[in-house]
């Protein structure tokens, strides 16, 4: 990893801000979006881009606000990958959050977010605080494969629990569906049922598909030449360099999950997941953190 001083650290106004503590990540999942070269990265993804004074810019960027919104982190970079754990910048920026009594979104793939439980509840009770937590496979032998940097699908729902045990909202991306390899009903309905069991408010897929661009395209081959052995060949021979690569199975599967979200009440439209997650209403409870 390297450091550097960045000139910004929230992107967006209104009521809903973004911010990258991180850029790059280690958690070396093979379908990646953020390796595109259009994102011009200049240094290897693997070597983590730290922003080392993003506490200090959230905390005048906040100070400076006359509304209070929602904060959102991990579009981009996991904000709970393997360097948080040395550098604890995430944390820093929680408690500043917490302080100015904003709300805060974050997406990650980690249960290293569960280091950080008690800030997160102190924000759910005095502002909003919802957790995303990504889910492609069932399998924890392909979730090696896919995602292998990182903790394995059960325990991530493990997480989904602890969530709903604190009273915490949750959302799933079931993103991205790689045809011909977690492209199944089983897959799919296994995933779907513990997102009802565990309680989550939405659950965000585009499609049941994957996405490739330049960059992106390239380290995911060469990925399935490693571990499926001919799937690129039949990558190329059905969608060549298309950016959308809808599975086969999508119309069946879209089927599926409409079904399941609509019957347990769980938003499945991701302009409503994201509505959901980007407001802080006016009128939101405010509590003492010592109640």
């Amino acid at each position: 990893m390297h450091f550097v001083d960045a000139k910004g650290i929230l992107t967006g106004s209104g009521g809903y801000c973004g911010m990258n503590i991180y850029r790059g990540c280690t958690h070396g999942c093979i379908y990646c979006d953020s390796r595109s070269k259009c994102y011009q990265f200049i240094h290897p993804f693997e070597d983590i881009e730290v922003k080392r004074n993003a506490p200090e810019l959230l905390e005048k960027s906040l100070r400076s606000k006359r509304k209070k919104c929602m904060i959102g982190t991990g579009a981009m970079s996991d904000p709970y990958m393997h360097c948080e754990e040395e550098l604890g910048l995430t944390r820093k920026c929680l408690e500043i959050i917490r302080d100015n009594e904003f709300g805060v979104v974050i997406q990650t793939k980690s249960d290293r977010i569960l280091r950080d439980l008690d800030l997160l509840d102190e924000i759910n009770r005095g502002a909003k605080c919802v957790v995303q937590m990504t889910l492609t496979t069932y399998d924890d032998d392909l979730c090696s494969i896919l995602e292998p940097n990182v903790c394995n699908t059960k325990r991530r729902i493990e997480v989904l629990d602890i969530m709903k045990e604190r009273g915490i909202p949750t959302v799933v991306w079931l993103t991205p569906i790689l045809p011909f390899i977690n492209d199944t009903e089983e897959n799919i309905t296994a995933i779907l049922n513990e997102c009802v069991r565990t309680g989550v408010k939405g659950i965000i897929d585009f499609g049941m598909g994957l996405t490739l661009r330049e960059g992106d395209r390239e380290y995911y081959y060469a990925a399935l030449d490693k571990y499926f052995p001919g799937m690129k060949e039949r990558y190329i021979k059905r969608y060549g360099n298309a950016y959308e690569l809808p599975s086969p199975n999508a119309k069946e599967l879209v089927k599926l999950f409409q079904s399941v979200c609509r019957d347990n009440g769980i938003m499945s439209s991701p302009d409503d997941c994201f509505k959901y997650m980007q407001e802080l209403p006016d009128k939101y409870p405010q509590m003492s953190l010592f109640e």
